[in-house]
């Protein structure tokens, strides 16, 4: 009887020391940095107190690069979750357009020696996340809207870009991008416009 005391005492020990360490690596666990920040501290520690408007200029192709990896998540998923297909369509295109996008700002931007961010940033996981989280008809609709949002403003920071970037290539790369990302708005706009009319 003793024994199996001993035994038990032993047990519920080891099983509160493992707890406690359990408890204490998930305390000591740092938050990950979003992806977009660490891009544009990488960016202002290169280029900051050397060419402040290389600084800003970077700045427009961290935007554009988050625009490109949000699209394409967004759109992978409304290939899988939508049922409109419509709203499959116009994920589909997003994919394939973002996808080249991103390859064409990735030469880019190592041309320039611009860092980018790496992955999906906390604002695309946010925009993930809350879409994923609606079905049917609401899901549709948050997806349109979002397209909509989403090249309305990029078009916004494109088109200052081209006009008010220091660097030649970085005014001429955004003014090229202009033509295709009205298109993206244009299919965005009709597609909304449709599922706007299911009831």
């Amino acid at each position: 009887m003793k024994r199996t005391s001993i035994f038990s005492k032993t047990l519920l020990g080891a099983a509160v020391l493992t707890l406690s360490l359990g408890m204490q690596s998930c305390k000591t666990e740092p938050k990950q940095e979003d992806p977009k920040e660490v891009a544009e501290d990488e960016n202002e520690a290169k280029f900051d107190n050397v060419d402040e408007a290389k600084e800003d200029d970077s700045e427009y192709f961290v935007d554009a690069a988050e625009v490109d990896m949000e699209e394409i998540g967004l759109g992978k998923l409304a290939q899988q979750k939508s049922t409109n297909p419509d709203v499959k369509a116009l994920g589909k295109m997003m994919v394939e357009q973002h996808e080249k996008s991103a390859a064409a700002l990735k030469e880019a931007a190592a041309k320039k020696n611009i860092s980018l961010p790496t992955s999906l940033t906390e604002d695309g996981q946010k925009a993930y996340k809350d879409l994923n989280d609606k079905n049917g008809h609401d899901f549709d609709k948050k997806y349109v809207d979002l397209m909509v949002s989403g090249h309305e403003d990029l078009i916004k920071k494109m088109e200052k870009a081209s006009e008010k970037a220091a660097d030649a290539d970085i005014r001429m790369w955004a003014a090229n991008m202009l033509p295709t990302l009205r298109t993206h708005l244009e299919h965005a706009k009709l597609t909304k416009e449709k599922v706007d009319a299911v009831k």
